[in-house]
């Protein structure tokens, strides 16, 4: 899928024609199109996709996107930015419209959706088998060791010890698959206190630091400048990301997911990251080992850009667990 690739859609009955936008992954329809789409009017659209922010179903800021359209306006052309809005509006919208066209949507999305979940689900059951058996070879081998002389007893505390350090990552993804993760209240004292200006000049240094186009670190709207506010954003006076380990993992969400930038966002994002850990003070532990491996902090930030909206409190709850 390229950038700024347009595809034609066309409906069954061969009746909707739609240029389909392509970027970052998904697609991208104007309210007039989705209207077009589910044969009703944009007024509806718009109420509906009101509703879907109003609700919090989705955010706005990674869901809604301008494009420069160019129109023809009697003699001359008209250049306006006209808001877009991705696949995951797309479907919330299909399953409030109440249309015909809507109706065949949600017949559809049922069908692919299901067919999705039922892959899905074998696969995941061959993965906890496998997962099972591994185990289970391993308990065997342990519990085996007496009567295995072939087994020493370095090689039993050899594996006892690699249980014993990578516990908090097992427990981890225990606590991931059972859907358990939770953000422990934060007894860190928070030193540093990000603004616009100060992580603006943090990307110049790194800029300096490692080179890059014209483009790299150059915003495209103020999408930059929400994210640094938003993880300092309050409710009735209390902070909605209390922890400084909240915020951090706040920050490398929104600026990967944001794409506020031409160029660089994955790099900006994973360096903010631990330019705010490090400003904290938490960047390393007592005995000078990273909290965050080189080799953690790059799947983290991938994992990341691929999610999906709605995984985004469990991403946030993951990194924090990692920091801590």
């Amino acid at each position: 899928m390229n950038k700024g690739e347009v595809i034609i859609y066309k409906s069954p009955d061969g009746t909707t024609n739609l240029d389909v936008k392509l970027e970052n992954e998904t697609v991208w329809l104007s309210q007039a199109q989705m209207a077009e789409l589910f044969e009703t009017t944009p007024q509806n659209i718009t109420l509906h996709i009101s509703n879907v922010y109003k609700e919090g179903e989705l955010e706005q800021m990674s869901t809604c996107k301008d494009f420069l359209q160019v129109r023809q306006e009697g003699k001359r052309q008209v250049q306006r930015n006209l808001s877009h809005y991705n696949l995951d509006i797309i479907i919330s919208v299909g399953y409030r419209v109440k249309s015909q066209r809507g109706t065949q949507f949600r017949i559809w999305a049922n069908r692919v959706l299901k067919e999705y979940l039922v892959k899905g689900f074998v696969m995941n059951r061959q993965a906890k088998v496998k997962q099972l058996q591994e185990a289970l070879d391993s308990i065997k081998m342990l519990t085996g060791i007496a009567s295995k002389p072939s087994i020493s007893d370095d090689q039993a505390k050899g594996i006892l010890q690699v249980i014993t350090d990578y516990a908090h990552g097992l427990d981890i993804l225990d606590q991931y698959d059972h859907q358990q993760l939770t953000i422990e209240p934060s007894d860190t004292k928070e030193q540093f206190r990000a603004t616009y200006a100060s992580a603006k000049d943090a990307i110049k240094e790194l800029y300096k630091k490692f080179g890059g186009g014209n483009l790299f670190g150059n915003e495209k709207d103020d999408s930059f400048k929400s994210s640094i506010n938003t993880i300092y954003q309050t409710f009735d006076g209390i902070e909605l990301y209390p922890g400084v380990e909240e915020k951090a993992a706040m920050l490398l969400y929104l600026v990967t997911k944001n794409h506020s930038f031409s160029d660089g966002n994955k790099r900006i994002a994973a360096f903010l990251f631990i330019w705010f850990l490090d400003k904290n003070g938490i960047l390393y532990n007592s005995d000078g080992s990273k909290r965050i491996e080189n080799n953690a902090l790059v799947p983290l930030t991938l994992m990341i850009a691929e999610s999906k909206t709605e995984e985004k409190d469990m991403m946030v709850k993951v990194i924090v667990n990692l920091i801590g």
